[in-house]
């Protein structure tokens, strides 16, 4: 297993990973509002899965599932190098990798570029004075969401975290945002057809199931 200088080294040999910095924002980024037709060559739907960690969520969802395009987003290079490898090593042209912040997601795509938006097990950030680094924060976060999401798209949460979870429920309810399905244990009430909820496990997960912590799920839009 490479070290952490040498996956960043690869990391910038993949033709499917992208990098946005602070500095680059007075001169914009290059993709914002052409993903579809410069990094896919195709017009089908893009789907984010923001803090991706290794990946295992955008991997996981576009195994088998051609007609959409996956983008994997994190800050550190060292935990997309497995994702990115992988969907190098097994061809998989419509997945791609972005090393960024995502308080600068708004920076990276256009108005009505994405259809989805997976946030998988976030820090929670309970502390009071972390409140706008939650990531379904209304101000800081669901806006930008809202800048770049098509009318109607989704966002999706998974977390082991009961603060968290009540948290982006209170969100929704104050902004009376329409609220598709919610469950406090998904491994119990899994809606019917979504086997990919439970199938697709990240890293934290796992362990968190291993605990036999519950996950909560809930799926939401910001219209």
């Amino acid at each position: 297993m490479p070290n952490k200088l040498e996956k960043f080294a690869e990391l910038n040999t993949f033709s499917n990973t992208l990098a946005f910095h602070h500095f680059d924002i007075p001169n914009g980024f290059a993709k914002k509002g052409k993903w579809h037709e410069e990094m896919f060559n195709n017009q089908n739907p893009i789907v984010l899965e923001l803090g991706c960690g290794q990946g295992e969520y955008t991997i996981g969802l576009s195994e088998n599932n051609t007609s959409k395009n996956f983008i994997g987003v994190d800050v550190k290079g060292n935990r997309i190098w497995t994702g990115a490898k992988k969907a190098m090593q097994n061809k998989m042209s419509h997945v791609a990798f972005l090393r960024t912040r995502i308080d600068f997601i708004d920076q990276c795509f256009a108005e009505n570029e994405v259809s989805e938006i997976w946030i998988t097990f976030p820090d929670p950030q309970p502390q009071k004075n972390r409140a706008r680094k939650r990531l379904t924060n209304p101000d800081f976060f669901l806006n930008r969401y809202k800048k770049i999401l098509k009318p109607g798209g989704l966002v999706h949460l998974k977390t082991d975290s009961t603060f968290f979870y009540e948290y982006t429920m209170d969100v929704i309810k104050e902004r009376n945002l329409p609220l598709l399905f919610s469950t406090n244990d998904l491994y119990k009430n899994c809606p019917e057809g979504r086997e990919e909820l439970t199938r697709i496990k990240t890293y934290y997960e796992t362990l968190f199931t291993g605990r036999g912590e519950d996950i909560k799920y809930c799926c939401f839009q910001l219209d």
